[in-house]
């Protein structure tokens, strides 16, 4: 399933994601599709401090069948993160974030709970990341800009034994 933006309009595989003008009443973002969900599986704790993309990625992981618990920044994600103690597999975190960067937290949430994978996402070049040590075990990083396949692709590496839809 991939995607393209087109003026505010986001095409998602057999569904169609708007996003609302603001003062037009609707919600920030709402959901036109004929796909069911797989069943939840899997919870991903997102962090990102854009709404907009933060909303995208949440529709994709719960049309992909995930429990998906949302943060706008690090102290939001541990707060949610402690609530749900224990049922967090995966980080999917931005890199730059408004309170600290994404390497920072995934080590925050490593000291609470051992074995949660992480997803780094930036628009930095690959090489720059890792230089700053993006080498720890379980740790993968997705480069922006990236398609709805390759998330689900990188989900998949980060937790092998997940059964993903195509």
């Amino acid at each position: 399933m991939d995607f393209e933006m087109h003026n505010r309009h986001l095409v998602l595989g057999g569904g169609d994601l708007h996003r609302s003008d603001p003062g037009s009443g609707g919600t920030a973002a709402s959901v036109a599709s004929d796909s069911t969900s797989n069943q939840v599986t899997r919870t991903i704790l997102l962090v990102e401090d854009e709404a907009f993309v933060r909303e995208v990625a949440y529709e994709v992981l719960s049309r992909a069948g995930y429990r998906v618990l949302t943060a706008g920044n690090a102290t939001e994600a541990l707060q949610a993160f402690r609530e749900h103690a224990g049922a967090v597999q995966l980080l999917l975190t931005d890199v730059v974030l408004p309170d600290r960067n994404g390497c920072d937290l995934a080590l925050e949430l490593a000291a609470l709970c051992d074995g949660v994978k992480s997803i780094f996402v930036s628009g930095y070049p690959e090489n720059s990341i890792t230089r700053r040590g993006l080498r720890q075990p379980g740790w993968l990083y997705l480069p922006k800009p990236f398609s709805v396949a390759v998330l689900m692709q990188k989900i998949k590496e980060a937790l092998p034994d997940e059964n993903l839809p195509s």
